[in-house]
């Protein structure tokens, strides 16, 4: 495109305005001060045997999901996702399961910072919704996998033994 010289002498004028005010500048600093960092957790909610996604404050998702049977049941407290496996290998004394269907951890591992325990798929998605697991909180694969797509190491778990009012608001249908 060629410029005449008027609308060169305009051009200059809009950009030595811009320069001036510090217009650039301002939108800058306005669009990097808008990007806020996210902030992610999860809470489970053993009692109901739910987990919810929140960022921000507001509810992303809810999950049913299986928590420990009694002879075995889910640590309460809070912790963070220290990694994320897909298709993980099973490791128990004694055996070893390939990923596939038959793995008892499904196809998504989230490991959290207490040994031993994480968040994940099954081969058993009919044990969702009951105290089944070995502790870890499970989930049908296709929502472990929803699930594994929207969290990073370091986010915070909280696993719930008991109903707290936030709990209660969380699970509770309005």
């Amino acid at each position: 495109m060629r410029l005449n010289r008027a609308n060169w002498m305009l051009r200059a004028t809009l950009i030595a305005a811009a320069l001036f005010t510090g217009t650039p500048a301002r939108a800058a600093d306005s669009a990097r001060s808008a990007v806020a960092p996210v902030v992610r957790r999860v809470v489970v909610s053993i009692p109901d045997r739910k987990l919810a996604l929140i960022e921000n404050d507001r509810i992303v998702s809810i999950y049913p999901v299986a928590v420990g049977a009694p002879v075995s049941p889910s640590p309460a407290g809070t912790f963070s996702i220290v990694n994320r496996v897909s298709n993980p290998t099973y490791y128990r004394p004694g055996k070893v399961v390939s990923p596939g269907a038959r793995n008892p951890i499904g196809t998504r591992w989230i490991g959290l910072s207490v040994k031993g325990y994480g968040i994940h798929g099954t081969d058993a998605p009919r044990s969702v919704g009951f105290a089944k697991s070995h502790g870890c909180i499970r989930l049908r694969n296709e929502d472990v996998e929803r699930l594994f797509e929207q969290l990073r190491a370091g986010d915070v778990v909280e696993l719930h033994a008991e109903r707290t009012p936030e709990v209660v608001r969380l699970f509770t249908a309005p």
